[in-house]
């Protein structure tokens, strides 16, 4: 029997109509998302299966919008398959907002807790800096090491000062992102050329995620899960944050305070869910992301995506 991890994508996978061809077929799936509708008083199904596109991707949208597709996935696997995500799965992780569907999954919160700390997440990362004032990059062909000196090297302003450019994913293969200060951003992209990296490009993103400039949105967060209930997960989840075993409500607890400002050490987490014996990561929810990261981080680990009803047909013949 394959030894799977459940892996939960992160913002960026989000896409009009994602959920929709569930909701449509399956009634767990459909009354997930009243659930979640319900949750925030806010019709969130409607945006996520009809768009228009900018509203589903504002961050206060797409946070809690990629947790329902891939939740959704779960509760018609538990439903109409009778799998248990505790049988089915060693462990599970997400990549950023992805890690609280994986605590959900692994039953650490209730949905309406997960739906609505994300919706205020997305809030508080958007707020937390003005726009304009920062900016985030991709460096495609440098790894860690490279990353964190052209970050290091990109903070020191030509008047002496020092701004914020840090290490905000490592998402493996050589392919890093840097978030900070615009100019020091600006700054990265020019001193990455001159060390030989391959590509480095701006993203287009509304805030400099998971960098020190989010430190506001961090204490947001502290305040908001400080009067959340969570239970011990039925799995360890991997953090992004440690890109370890974690599974200390309290721990965990502070390791998502934490995880708004660090690095999501993504290809890390990769390889502690290899070194934890995994041979399979089924990504579950919008889009495939998570999948096409596998292959530069570990070849040799299977891959495989469930998001519609074909695959959740397919994937419970596995089981």
């Amino acid at each position: 029997m394959p030894v799977r991890a459940f892996v939960f994508p992160g913002q960026g996978s989000q896409a009009v109509g994602m959920g929709k061809d569930l909701a449509s077929a399956f009634p767990a799936a459909r009354e997930l998302f009243e659930e979640v509708d319900e949750a925030l008083r806010h019709k969130l199904s409607a945006i996520m299966f009809e768009g228009p596109q900018e509203t589903l991707t504002l961050t206060e949208n797409a946070q809690p919008a990629l947790m329902a597709a891939s939740m959704a996935v779960i509760r018609v696997l538990e439903r109409e398959g009778g799998m248990e995500v505790g049988r089915a799965a060693a462990l599970v992780a997400g990549h950023s907002l992805g890690e609280y569907t994986a605590l959900a999954a692994a039953g650490c919160f209730e949905l309406a807790d997960a739906a609505r700390l994300l919706r205020l997440r997305g809030q508080a990362m958007q707020q937390a800096v003005p726009a304009g004032v920062g900016a985030m990059a991709a460096l495609l062909g440098a790894e860690m090491e490279l990353a964190r000196t052209i970050a290091l090297e990109a903070a020191a302003a030509p008047d002496g000062s020092t701004q914020v450019c840090e290490t905000a994913n490592d998402n493996g293969g050589g392919q890093v992102v840097l978030s900070g200060h615009k100019e020091a951003v600006e700054r990265a992209i020019t001193i990455a050329a001159g060390k030989g990296v391959k590509r480095a490009m701006p993203l287009p993103v509304s805030a400099p995620f998971h960098c020190a400039l989010m430190a506001p949105a961090a204490d947001a967060m502290a305040e908001a899960l400080a009067k959340v209930a969570i239970r011990t997960p039925i799995v360890p989840v991997i953090a992004n944050v440690t890109a370890a075993k974690e599974t200390d409500p309290a721990e965990i607890r502070a390791l998502l305070v934490r995880q708004v400002t660090s690095t999501v050490r993504w290809r890390e987490c990769v390889l502690a869910l290899r070194a934890a014996g995994v041979d399979t990561q089924v990504e579950i929810g919008a889009g495939k992301v998570l999948t096409g990261l596998l292959k530069r981080i570990d070849r040799d680990m299977a891959g495989i995506s469930v998001q519609g009803p074909a695959e959740i047909e397919a994937f419970l013949k596995t089981l």
